[in-house]
């Protein structure tokens, strides 16, 4: 290619890149309430291109993180969220790819200067394994407590635990439901919703499509739900022994694009954005592919999911 027609094109395509993501940055940078991907990668299997899942919804400057997969704190500190302004944390349900450092975010907050209340909701056993955590690194603890003036950790955080949909919390910023979503076998499992003062988000957790979900995110401006790209799954599990059980267990409780689409549509949301995407790392599966599997039965606009992306 010619270097003129070369340079053109590039600013062709970077122009074009920029359109189709304006809008939704100007949104975000517009709103009151903004919301990060920290990690959009399903499984508990550390990679390169994406983080274990977890988001973080920004509200007067108060940080409300939905999951706590691998690396949360560090993904939080890339994203410019200080770890001081923690103040609540949901866990959607018991997969290790979204509780993993549940622990490790509270006590890395706290090495970072944090000293106030933060409430941690979700099922059950939550509060066995913050008291448990709290065992396991009281040596960690106790020391810094004793040699750097920290205040304890322990009395800092209340965790809330429950096993029904319905209303969680409610402050000055958000209002915070629950609805129980289908991902079996880990019983209960939830998708949250947060209503702000200027703007809904919805975080569907892991599931297969879900009338309670639909119900949730009826009307919302935002809805974040994990997809699934089937082709894709037999070169995912092929890299395993247990390659059948994998398979048979990935289907079963997730969602394909394609249906989260369908969801997005029936709950007349605005803006669809795939996360948690299995496989995560297949370079055969195109952004576009993913987004085309989801305008089969929705009519809004569509995100595909990326670290650290603001919406």
């Amino acid at each position: 290619m010619p270097g003129h027609s070369r340079r053109a094109f590039i600013a062709g395509a970077a122009a074009f890149v920029a359109a189709a993501w304006l809008p939704h940055r100007a949104a975000a940078q517009g709103a009151k309430t903004k919301l990060i991907l920290l990690g959009t990668g399903g499984g508990p299997r550390p990679r390169k291109a994406s983080s274990a899942p977890a988001q973080v919804i920004v509200s007067n400057d108060v940080a409300y993180v939905i999951d706590c997969g691998n690396g949360v704190a560090r993904q939080l500190v890339f994203a410019g969220v200080p770890l001081t302004r923690l103040r609540h944390v949901f866990i959607t349900h018991h997969h290790s790819d979204h509780n993993a450092d549940y622990g490790n975010l509270i006590l890395l907050a706290w090495t970072a200067g944090l000293r106030t209340r933060v409430d941690t909701w979700g099922p059950p056993p939550l509060e066995k394994m913050t008291r448990l955590f709290f065992e396991m690194n009281a040596y960690d603890i106790n020391t810094r407590i004793a040699d750097e003036g920290r205040v304890p950790l322990a009395p800092l955080v209340q965790v809330h635990e429950f096993t029904q949909g319905g209303a969680v919390m409610q402050d000055e910023n958000v209002k915070v439901t629950a609805a129980l979503v289908h991902h079996p076998p880990v019983v209960p499992s939830f998708g949250y919703r947060f209503d702000a003062a200027d703007r809904s988000i919805v975080i569907s957790g892991d599931t297969v499509p879900s009338d309670n979900l639909i119900k949730l995110a009826q009307g919302a401006d935002v809805l974040v739900h994990d997809a699934l790209y089937v082709p894709g799954v037999d070169r995912l599990v092929a890299r395993v022994p247990n390659a059948a059980s994998l398979k048979q267990s990935i289907l079963s409780h997730h969602t394909t694009a394609e249906d989260a689409g369908r969801v997005a549509q029936a709950a007349g949301v605005k803006l669809l954005v795939l996360s948690h995407l299995v496989p995560a790392d297949d370079p055969a599966i195109t952004d576009q592919m993913w987004i085309d599997a989801a305008r089969v039965h929705f009519r809004g606009s569509v995100i595909v999911g990326r670290d650290l992306l603001e919406i």
